[in-house]
């Protein structure tokens, strides 16, 4: 997040000719030409100058002040005793990170003594440092983690240092003990679970930090289903860190100039919107419900699919959705087993997931090799819909330009692009800006796969299966990320986090093509058609 320093209004050049005439006492005229005359002259413009923009500053800040005094008083309201728990509890994790500076301090202090040199900026920063403040979000816990992963997916954002620290910020919790997910269910469904299901697994197939996933099965149809549970007292959690940090992003922006021309209270209510609509099921349902729209619309329900959801036995906490059986992308031994051509069903998953990007009302922006599967009727399934992105068609056209220059390596066209998406309020200069480009992108070339094979014989059997999986490096994705925004914030450009989110679903997807299909480029291949107008107007015209 870039801060930029207040600048004042520049004084205008005097010229001699300009210069006020005054009248001696003999009655002859004399310029102010040099001297102490006109040092004072100008100092008590300087002087006054300031002293009209501190006044300035402060009567905005009087007429802003009930604004401010009334959301923290409504805020406080909405947040009500549970903001006290959070209270206490980010004091406990305050003192435990500090905690840790403090040793790290001494050590560090103790190692320079014999050496020249000072301190190093992380242990000059404490918790404030990418490092420190990292440890401290995980440590307060599941908003936090939420807010570390979107500082982690946003570049465009917030300083490299951060986005790069902040990819360690995993979203892994142990599991809440099944009979208050248990107690959850119940309450949300109204009614027994048993009268629902006639079987539910105790034990999680997955746990992250505001939720858990277990297997079921429904009662009269036997259905096999996944039933997702936001974990126990999360929402409190969320709502109380949430209010919180809009409460100080509004007296930062209060008391700083330099903080209201960041937007940060701006900011702070897009994390905030992403995060509770994450915790949403009925927005997660609906998101999932869009995209099988969109499938059925293009005609494309039998090359892909996503779960259905159960609604008489769904809610704001409670997602029951339809189990998929299958692998992810990266499991190359049973994709062969289970088709004879992987190309084939990764050019599939590109298709739809391209043309999802404006013939549907979102996108899947987290197609991670866990969200998206080749199941075992052939289709690919697309899973978790919690994290989706919307994009208007005025960013999607200059994205389509920046990828077919990707394609070609045209980096004027590519700038073009790229200035045509950023925002601005300065002439960019495109040559250079393209031959910047062109030295970043040529780096993507050493960015490798590492493919690792491993080879097993089963018991009774003399076939070895042979087993690969793509090893993705988290840290070049986003290395790359913040290549692009550093040259492009040289260049005073800004993008919108949805350019982020499309970059780092097109990674993921190279990732997948130089395993299964390592001769395809995909932004040239004839097969893999790119979101078009042609799609989109097929869309609307079928609900027209």
């Amino acid at each position: 997040m870039a801060v930029s320093a207040f600048r004042g209004t520049r004084l205008p050049l005097f010229h001699h000719s300009q210069f006020p005439v005054v009248r001696t006492v003999s009655g002859r005229s004399k310029k102010m030409i040099g001297g102490g005359n006109l040092k004072g002259f100008v100092t008590s413009a300087q002087y006054s100058q300031t002293q009209d923009l501190f006044t300035s500053r402060l009567q905005s800040r009087i007429e802003n002040l009930p604004k401010l005094v009334e959301d923290i008083v409504q805020t406080s309201i909405n947040t009500g005793p549970r903001g006290a728990l959070r209270l206490v509890q980010g004091v406990q994790a305050f003192v435990g990170v500090g905690g840790e500076w403090l040793t790290d301090l001494s050590k560090s202090m103790q190692s320079t003594s014999s050496v020249s040199g000072g301190l190093p900026t992380e242990m000059q920063l404490g918790l404030l440092s990418p490092l420190y403040l990292r440890k401290l979000f995980e440590r307060m816990g599941a908003t936090y983690i939420k807010l570390g992963q979107f500082i982690a997916s946003a570049p465009t954002l917030f300083p490299p240092e951060y986005v790069k620290e902040f990819q360690n910020c995993f979203d892994k919790a142990p599991p809440v003990p099944f009979e208050e997910i248990r107690k959850t269910l119940q309450e949300e469904l109204g009614r027994p679970i048993d009268s629902v299901y006639e079987y539910v697994d105790p034990t999680p197939i997955a746990s992250a930090s505001i939720a858990q996933v277990h297997g079921a099965r429904l009662r009269g149809s036997q259905e096999e289903v996944v039933i997702k549970v936001l974990k126990p007292g999360i929402e409190d959690f969320l709502v109380a860190d949430l209010n919180f940090i809009y409460v100080v992003a509004r007296i930062f922006e209060f008391l700083s100039p330099e903080f209201s021309r960041t937007s940060l209270v701006g900011i702070i209510k897009d994390i905030r919107e992403s995060m509770l609509e994450e915790v949403d099921f009925n927005k997660e349902a609906q998101n999932i419900e869009s995209f099988k729209r969109y499938l059925d619309t293009m005609g494309l329900s039998g090359q892909a699919t996503a779960p259905r959801v159960y609604k008489h036995c769904s809610s704001r906490r409670v997602l029951t959705m339809e189990r998929l059986y299958g692998v992810p992308l990266t499991d190359l031994d049973s994709i062969r087993s289970l088709v004879s051509s992987p190309e084939n069903s990764l050019i599939t998953a590109l298709n739809v997931w391209f043309g999802s990007l404006l013939a549907c009302e979102n996108f899947h922006a987290d197609v991670h090799a866990g969200n998206l599967w080749l199941l075992r009727d052939g289709r690919i399934g697309f899973l978790d819909f919690g994290i989706v992105g919307r994009i208007s068609p005025t960013t999607w056209a200059a994205m389509e330009v920046f990828l077919a220059s990707i394609a070609t390596e045209e980096y004027e066209s590519m700038a073009s692009a790229l200035i045509q998406m950023g925002a601005t309020n300065t002439d960019v200069d495109a040559k250079a800006f393209a031959r910047d480009l062109e030295k970043m992108f040529s780096s993507i070339q050493e960015i490798d796969t590492e493919i690792v094979v491993a080879t097993a014989r089963g018991p009774n059997s003399e076939r070895t299966a042979v087993a690969a999986n793509v090893v993705m490096d988290e840290r070049q994705m986003n290395a790359l990320f913040l290549d692009l925004v550093r040259v492009s914030e040289s260049y005073g450009l800004k993008f919108p986090r949805e350019f982020a989110l499309l970059l780092k679903q097109l990674l993921y997807f190279d990732r997948y093509t130089r395993l299964l299909a390592p001769n395809l480029n995909m932004l040239q291949d004839q097969r893999i058609s790119i979101a078009s107008n042609r799609r989109t107007n097929r869309y609307k015209d079928s609900f027209n």
